[in-house]
């Protein structure tokens, strides 16, 4: 648009030159050349008046120019003085809320279906939590979980819970099977051990004994005795061994409920497991599971993450869509906040405002505002040619008949 209004300027100047050897011809050329000279000085002054707005013409310094510039800082006052004395003050807000259904507005909002089943804001609300957790630091997150897991597990006397549950186990039967699988898992590690039965029995007997080689058949009786033992307990269920294991854990369910010592120990066992950096490693791989199958029950509109934020926000919207009494709690709630922010803190946002135009170089405000209004003041050029021509015309026309 500069350009277009200085061609426009360079035109009139040709054509004033040019119409300027041609008056005596015809009475015609005299209007032509006084709509040219008149649309010179119309275009000059209005290239001046649009100039000095941003800069000094030609760099001179003439006063009254480049008033963007130089007053930066009464601009930035000014403006922050307008917004808060006609927008920012409580009643202004107030009768502009009161024009407006925000609840109904958002409820339509929640409700619109965009992705699947899910609302707009629902899916969003899930991609935001699975970007959060894919944004946490995973070694860092990893160190907090374990150490708050740890905290906790350091807080819990173990004891007393694994008492109190042996003993439920027991009043309602449910350690039985535990004892059949005890002698199976005995009767298997004993198979797989009888090579090293065979040589503790032959190292603990006499030299006698192993020159006549009653030490194999010594084995031989022990291991047979043993598995005939665990075949009964298997499969007598009123088996005295089984009585025994019955009053062995009655009893540690009673050591660990009432027996201090008993509770110490475990609790030193805990300890020991807790520090064990087996056991960190394992915690931490459970946390980087849970935040990948987090991360992907959120991404995923059909899993129960992901389907109950769409659905709960969805029946949130419904509700502020179809409830006229819900809405207007809405929106007296709305208002009261809008006012109220606007009362404490109106100074402070223009006061955000003032300062951060004052913080602007003038080249940077300059050009910001020329930016955004130039287009607009190149039309004044423009029209200050046309309408400058057209006024010296009409004086040279009057002054032909007068």
């Amino acid at each position: 648009m500069r350009w277009t209004a200085t061609i426009m300027l360079v035109i009139m100047a040709g054509v004033f030159i040019g119409t300027k050897q041609v008056l005596d011809l015809h009475p015609a050329w005299g209007y032509v050349h006084a709509f040219s000279e008149a649309a010179m000085v119309g275009g000059l002054a209005d290239w001046f008046a649009v100039t000095a707005l941003f800069r000094h013409p030609l760099g001179i310094p003439i006063p009254h120019t480049a008033i963007i510039p130089e007053n930066k800082d009464r601009i930035a006052d000014t403006m922050a003085d307008f917004l808060r004395t006609n927008f920012l003050t409580p009643a202004v807000v107030a009768r502009r809320m009161q024009a407006m259904n925000i609840a109904k507005a958002a409820g339509e909002f929640l409700v619109q279906p965009t992705k699947g089943s899910q609302s707009r804001i629902g899916a969003g609300a899930s991609e935001l939590i699975a970007g959060i957790l894919e944004s946490l630091d995973p070694d860092r997150l990893g160190g907090q979980v374990k150490a708050g897991l740890k905290s906790q597990a350091r807080k819990i006397e173990i004891a007393p819970l694994l008492g109190q549950m042996l003993q439920t186990a027991m009043a309602d039967k449910r350690h039985l099977p535990l004892i059949d699988a005890l002698v199976r898992w005995s009767g298997l590690t004993l198979e797989d051990n009888e090579d090293l039965v065979r040589d503790m029995i032959s190292e603990r007997a006499n030299g006698i004994i192993r020159w006549t080689g009653l030490d194999g058949r010594l084995s031989k009786s022990v291991l047979d005795g043993l598995y005939k033992l665990l075949a009964e307990v298997l499969v007598d269920p009123e088996h005295p061994l089984r009585d025994k294991i019955q009053e062995g854990l009655e009893q540690l369910a009673d050591d660990l409920v009432n027996n201090p010592d008993m509770q110490a120990k475990v609790e030193r066992m805990k300890n020991e497991v807790l520090e064990n950096e087996a056991v960190a490693r394992w915690w931490e791989g459970v946390w980087e599971r849970m935040r990948a199958g987090m991360i992907r029950m959120a991404r995923d509109p059909e899993t129960t993450l992901g389907g109950q934020i769409g659905d709960s926000l969805a029946e949130l919207g419904k509700a502020l869509r179809d409830d006229a009494r819900l809405q207007t709690q809405v929106n007296r709630f709305a208002r009261r906040t809008a006012v109220g922010v606007a009362t404490r803190y109106g100074d402070q946002i223009v006061r955000l405002v003032s300062e951060t135009v004052r913080r602007w170089d003038a080249r940077t405000l300059t050009d910001r505002v020329e930016n955004a209004v130039g287009r607009d003041l190149q039309f004044i050029r423009i029209n200050g040619t046309v309408v400058g021509g057209l006024v010296g015309m009409t004086i040279h026309f009057a002054d032909q008949w007068i």
